[in-house]
């Protein structure tokens, strides 16, 4: 790859793209973020007080970095009257308060739409419109428990799991209003009517859980038995796709879910006796060639620690890595290119191709 071309990444789509943040914390923050990394100008607007984020000041620098960020009296008609003329100019202003805080702040979609018809504008919320919900206060503890995904969490014991990643805020919430605000943007360039975005943290993230909604149907088919978490085809049922245990209590991801990869995966580890016991060939997870081929790549893992493993499956491509902690994944070849806030850059490349193309 031509090494200009990837520096430059994608750095450049959104340049001329003008964004009024208003949002505070995580989803809004880290979504305009991540526009401000493809080029647009992202002013940001705080109270007072400040983004509560400030009093963490690492995840403040880092989801802001690159912004312009001023803070304002919110309540003061001066200063409303000030946001207004910016926001009358702006392509896309992000905010996540509760329903009809914009409208007590003399900041509604209906007049900021029909002062500036092109403007697109999201409003992240925990539970969209939903009657005796759309209200709510929640975290994104609570949008993921809610949603159904926090029960898919679970232990290979059946225990509840409690992430340390913001599922909800971030899937849910920061991805999922990039996504509409930039389709919302294409069509407000192509026919110059903006529009109001509502985005639902918890009904995106209740949407992201596609592979358990079908997964879990597929094996109640198969068994009669509908599947809890752990016991769900991509659950750690499989044989062929869970974690192992090392040695020394650390763990190996194996995900060789397809029979090619199963079959390498057993010549690796020489247990090929097992090559054929895979679901591809029938085996369900409760047959017992399925629990004796788990049990055998289990004791081979457990005969080693993890540096011997991550070691001796740079040699095979079958779908094997070791479970890095934080600190050893900031030191991986795959994230050499961080910045001054942890972030990889470029989290993004065109393809060398592309130079071809202008």
């Amino acid at each position: 790859m031509n090494d200009a071309i990837a520096a430059l990444g994608i750095a450049d789509c959104l340049t001329g793209l003008k964004v009024i943040d208003l949002s505070r914390n995580l989803p809004g923050p880290f979504a305009t973020r991540l526009l401000a990394d493809l080029g647009a100008d992202v002013i940001k607007y705080e109270p007072k007080s400040g983004d509560p984020a400030r009093a963490l000041g690492n995840l403040f620098d880092a989801l802001n970095h690159g912004k312009a960020c001023h803070k304002m009296d919110f309540k003061h008609p001066d200063d409303i009257a000030k946001l207004k003329s910016e926001i009358a100019t702006a392509d896309v202003m992000i905010d996540s308060f509760r329903p009809n805080v914009l409208e007590g702040m003399g900041l509604s979609p209906q007049a900021l739409l029909a002062e500036n018809p092109k403007l697109v504008i999201v409003s992240i919320t925990g539970y969209g419109t939903t009657p005796n919900w759309a209200d709510k206060a929640g975290h994104d503890i609570n949008f993921m428990a809610m949603s159904g995904v926090l029960d898919q969490l679970k232990t290979a014991s059946g225990e509840q799991a409690m992430p340390n990643v913001q599922f909800a805020d971030l899937a849910g919430g920061s991805d999922t209003a990039i996504i509409a605000l930039l389709a919302a943007v294409v069509n407000a360039k192509l026919t110059g009517k903006g529009r109001h975005i509502i985005i639902s943290m918890t009904h995106s993230l209740y949407n992201h859980l596609v592979m358990p909604k079908a997964t879990g149907k597929f094996v109640k088919a198969l068994t009669q038995v509908t599947p809890t978490p752990e016991q769900d085809f991509l659950g750690g049922v499989l044989p062929c796709y869970r974690l192992y245990q090392t040695q020394d209590g650390r763990y190996m991801a194996v995900g060789s879910l397809e029979l090619k990869f199963w079959q390498g995966l057993c010549q690796a580890l020489d247990v090929n006796e097992h090559a054929a016991s895979h679901w591809q060939m029938g085996v369900l997870p409760t047959h017992p060639q399925s629990q004796a081929a788990a049990q055998a790549i289990a004791q081979k893992f457990a005969s080693q620690p993890l540096s011997h493993w991550q070691r001796y499956f740079t040699q095979f491509d079958v779908c094997v890595t070791p479970i890095l902690t934080l600190a050893e994944a900031a030191c991986h070849e795959l994230f050499a290119n961080q910045d001054e806030y942890g972030n990889v850059k470029p989290w993004c490349e065109i393809d060398s191709f592309t130079q071809d193309c202008n």
